[in-house]
């Protein structure tokens, strides 16, 4: 293998973790298999730096193999003569028919790698797999294991309904000042900031880190019988992919402008969706965001992430009749949920939390001015 090609995709419970070749080399063993549990510090697999039989790795994986020039002037194949010995020895054991392979390395060269694909067979949805899938006739099942990610949201949202004395409380706020004024400088806000836009995320991590100011027990955490009061901000913003949920987490969100707080979360997004977030990307935070109204949600209740004690939900918007100084009218509305731990948040606090986030967002100088 050649320095940085990817080795092996280590899937922990909050992120997919690529492990590359540090250098050019020989994966000599193979210690743990596809599928298998692993523990931290335990040996997945064996790798020698350098040589291979005694000949340095050239970029495209395979051995510099000194090849005898009339055995390769018989070769009467194209795509035989643009592949390396190593690669020709995996087709033949694979049956895989070189010409038919595209090649990636150097001047369309045929790697090993490529020879590995191409030996990989294909999901084809209309073939039964009599390992994952039951066929009783009509009706067929499929059984697959539950990805780690995917078991972790699981756990962690049963152990925090278990844990946690949780409850909701609800309120609607009126989204048309915070619209208004992303109409009004949408256009300028981009110039100023290198094509940013500004969307409604980072209002409304701005008007939660002044809200959690006020109640600070909202940003706190249970650890044990203590209570951990964070004097800081990191707010989780809650991604949807296809691995399953994750958050990653805007750190010290009171000191960043709303741009950067768009740009981060606009990284963020790209990494979880492309299975590119770091741990440290995740780990920590002191209160979470979720949004629901992407999908259509009208309203939900969402589940702590703990050891956190809030989160808020948002949701879609709708134009809906409200009144308005005595008259009935049509205003974008959003309805906020605010989960919290009951265990150290009462009603009355998480009431005036989530009234303090509807105010900041109806009049959006606030947020500005600290008010």
């Amino acid at each position: 293998v050649r320095r940085d090609e990817l080795l092996v995709d280590i899937e922990t419970d909050k992120v997919v973790i690529e492990i590359v070749a540090p250098t050019n080399g020989t994966l000599l063993e193979i210690v743990k298999g596809e599928g298998e549990i692993v523990l931290a510090e335990e040996v997945i697999g064996i790798f020698e730096e350098g040589a291979v039989d005694g000949r340095l790795a050239d970029d495209d994986g395979d051995a510099d193999a000194d090849v005898d020039a009339k055995t390769e002037a018989e070769v009467s194949d194209g795509a035989t003569k643009n592949s390396g010995p190593a690669a020709r020895k995996l087709a033949a054991e694979k049956g895989v028919d070189l010409a038919a392979v595209e090649g990636s390395g150097r001047a369309g060269r045929i790697t090993k790698a490529d020879v590995a694909r191409a030996s990989t067979p294909r999901f084809d949805p209309a073939a039964v797999d009599p390992i994952t899938e039951i066929n009783t006739g009509e009706r067929v099942e499929r059984r697959v294991p539950m990805t780690r990610l995917r078991a972790s949201v699981a756990e962690r949202l049963v152990a925090a309904q278990q844990t946690a004395a949780m409850l909701t409380t609800f309120n609607e706020v009126d989204m048309s000042p915070v619209m208004a004024l992303r109409s009004k400088f949408q256009d300028e806000f981009q110039q100023r900031h290198n094509g940013t836009r500004l969307g409604y995320m980072s209002f409304f991590v701005r008007a939660v880190v002044e809200a959690l100011k006020r109640f600070p027990e909202v940003n706190a955490s249970i650890d044990g019988t203590d209570i951990i009061y964070h004097g800081y901000y990191d707010i989780g913003v809650a991604v949807n992919t296809d691995r399953g949920l994750v958050v990653p987490i805007v750190r010290d969100a009171d000191a960043l402008g709303m741009a950067q707080v768009e740009d981060q979360i606009n990284v963020y997004a790209d990494k979880a969706r492309a299975g590119k977030l770091a741990m440290e990307d995740i780990t920590g935070g002191t209160f979470t965001i979720s949004n629901g109204g992407v999908f259509g949600s009208l309203m939900s209740t969402p589940i702590l992430n703990p050891p956190q004690t809030g989160i808020l939900g948002m949701h879609t918007i709708q134009q809906r009749p409200v009144a308005v100084d005595g008259e009935v009218v049509i205003r974008p509305m959003m309805y906020l949920a605010l989960s919290y731990d009951h265990r150290l948040i009462d009603g009355r606090q998480a009431v005036q939390f989530l009234v303090a986030v509807k105010g900041l967002l109806e009049d959006p100088a606030r947020i500005l001015l600290e008010l």
